[in-house]
């Protein structure tokens, strides 16, 4: 027999049976999380929609958070969710997936958009556009520090040793000050707009302890920094990088470690390295850390386009605007970045 379940809209009141829900369903990722409707509206100045399919009795069984991302230059998205790995529907069960599936195709086709799209880790929508653009790489870890060490490829281990022979030292920071220098340093020299300074202000005041920034340094001085995030017993290392330094320190190899190895003493069990698109160093980086990329499921649904735009820098269109970026002084990269970075998705 068919349960019978309303699809709702998360109020004020819902958010701690939401984050109750997203700890205990199996297919929730950090991501579910109901800060990030905070994040998407205030930080990055987007609508959203965070919708939940909940029985007579009031339990959630499924939650979708979605925002709208509508911009002249990329086009006009509704998306779980922008600006993260992972999203689309976390559900305990079957028919309340379906019933917040039809509610946001529903929106989807009043809103207009181009289209929909979810990102999730397994396979979907089958009838639905795919892109194979991303892979993720996750791995378990030892309780062990050692045995996670050891577990690194011999070369890029070595990498890790140089970081250690530097001398370098890893704090943990409250202040989001710190790694945002190094971060910003970081994409200015990929040529990648920025978010704002407040965005990882905000994003450590809503996930408080689960939002963590370690800073790396050579006698006091700052090589690079790194945000993760901690959901569970996973460690996922977001937001990270650092200037010329850190390249010649094998300041990044000793961070990851570091993020590794204090996770590993804190009890957590996986390492989620995030997303990486297929073709490019982030990649070759992960693979050299012995991951093994699992391909991510993003399905599309079309709605007023026809087909999907190509908003990546690999699209050789953009790669000009990349190179100019870069010129750009980074006071100014950081002033206007914002502006640009928050219609991507």
């Amino acid at each position: 027999m068919m349960s019978h379940y309303t699809v709702g809209l998360m109020a004020s009141q819902d958010r701690a049976r939401w984050d109750d829900f997203v700890l205990r369903c199996p297919n929730a990722t950090f991501f579910h999380r109901a800060g990030w409707q905070r994040i998407m509206e205030e930080s990055l100045g987007h609508r959203t929609w965070f919708m939940y399919a909940a029985d007579d009795g009031g339990e959630l069984h499924a939650v979708l958070p979605l925002a709208q991302v509508n911009s002249r230059l990329f086009g006009n998205t509704l998306c779980s969710l922008p600006f993260c790995v992972y999203g689309g529907i976390a559900a305990t069960d079957a028919h309340a997936a379906q019933a917040v599936d039809a509610a946001a195709q529903q929106l989807a086709a009043r809103l207009q958009v181009d289209h929909l799209e979810y990102r999730h880790r397994q396979p979907h929508h089958a009838d639905w556009l795919h892109q194979d653009t991303y892979a993720t790489f996750r791995k378990r870890l030892h309780a062990d520090p050692q045995e996670n060490m050891l577990a690194i490829p011999r070369k890029q281990r070595a990498m890790v040793r140089k970081g250690i022979t530097a001398e370098l030292a890893s704090t943990v920071e409250t202040d989001t000050g710190r790694f945002f220098d190094c971060y910003a340093r970081s994409m200015h020299h990929l040529g990648t707009p920025m978010f704002s300074r407040r965005h990882f202000q905000l994003l450590r005041e809503v996930f408080a302890e689960d939002c963590q920034v370690l800073c790396v340094q050579q006698a006091s001085r700052p090589v690079c920094a790194v945000m993760s995030f901690r959901f569970r017993d996973q460690i996922l290392p977001y937001y990270g990088g650092g200037g010329a330094q850190a390249r010649v320190l094998a300041g990044n190899d000793f961070m990851y470690w570091e993020v590794m190895r204090r996770a590993c003493l804190a009890g957590c069990t996986l390492f989620d390295f995030g997303r990486s698109k297929y073709g490019t160093g982030s990649f070759a980086f992960k693979k050299n850390w012995g991951f093994e990329p699992e391909p991510l499921h993003y399905d599309y649904q079309l709605h007023r386009s026809k087909q999907l735009k190509q908003v990546q820098p690999l699209n050789p269109r953009y790669q000009m605007l990349i190179k100019a970026w870069r010129l750009l002084p980074l006071s100014v990269a950081n002033l206007i970045g914002p502006h640009i970075v928050r219609q991507l998705g």
